[in-house]
């Protein structure tokens, strides 16, 4: 089970956002932290848009000791090396791509490498399966999320606001503070890049796919 199945969006929407998990049992929880840094290692060949570990974070984090108004004065985040070296104890590590043919050389890699943790691959259903054939991977089981059907569901936010809030599945990011920032881009006072990394701080597992976020900040900012 993933958090990310309920990524809300159309399958164009959707066609730039994929999540590779790793993670470690209790069968072989044991040795897993060198398996999980080599991992990350290997993601970085590709070029993902975010790595995360589950336990501390992605990319783009929040820090106590600054106030909201610090969001538009920070720096990038941290770097990819940064993250691997904070996997210090068993936990659940990602790697987000934004490009279906990185995800197919990125698990053609885990295969040949076997590290031998769990690898779990978030996305469009039938673009995993041939990114996974590819690599000569059979899936052996797959998981849907049905989405909000049952509910006053006419009072939920509108499309866009679902699309880049979902994209943290345990909730952290607001429904109110991506609607502030759709307007704020509208408006040119801040780029779809600088509203993206905003979000991305308050996802506490490095799920949010930043460049997904990117385009549809952009969208929204043409009308489109």
């Amino acid at each position: 089970m993933t958090n990310t199945l309920h990524r809300y969006g159309s399958p164009e929407s959707l066609r730039d956002d994929y999540i590779v998990f790793a993670m470690s049992t209790k069968a072989n929880t044991e040795g897993s932290v060198p398996k999980l840094k080599a991992f990350l290692e290997i993601a970085q060949k590709y070029g993902p848009v975010n790595v995360g570990n589950a336990k501390k974070g992605g990319l783009h984090r929040p820090a106590a000791h600054l106030t909201p108004l610090a969001h538009w004065r920070r720096d990038g985040g941290l770097t990819p090396a940064e993250v691997i070296e904070g996997v210090d104890a068993p936990t659940v590590v990602c790697a987000v791509f934004d490009d279906l043919d990185k995800v197919r050389r990125f698990l053609a890699e885990l295969r040949e490498r076997d590290l031998g943790v769990s690898v779990n691959v978030s996305g469009l259903t039938d673009n995993a399966r041939r990114a996974a054939e590819s690599a000569g991977i059979v899936r052996h089981s797959v998981e849907f999320s049905l989405g909000f059907c049952m509910g006053q569901t006419d009072r939920m936010p509108d499309r866009r606001t679902l699309e880049l809030a979902t994209m943290c599945g345990h909730g952290m990011v607001s429904f109110g503070l991506v609607d502030k920032l759709v307007h704020l881009v509208k408006e040119g006072r801040r780029t779809p890049a600088d509203a993206s990394r905003c979000l991305a701080r308050f996802c506490s597992c490095g799920v949010f796919n930043t460049a997904r976020a990117e385009r549809l900040f952009d969208a929204a900012r043409t009308g489109r």
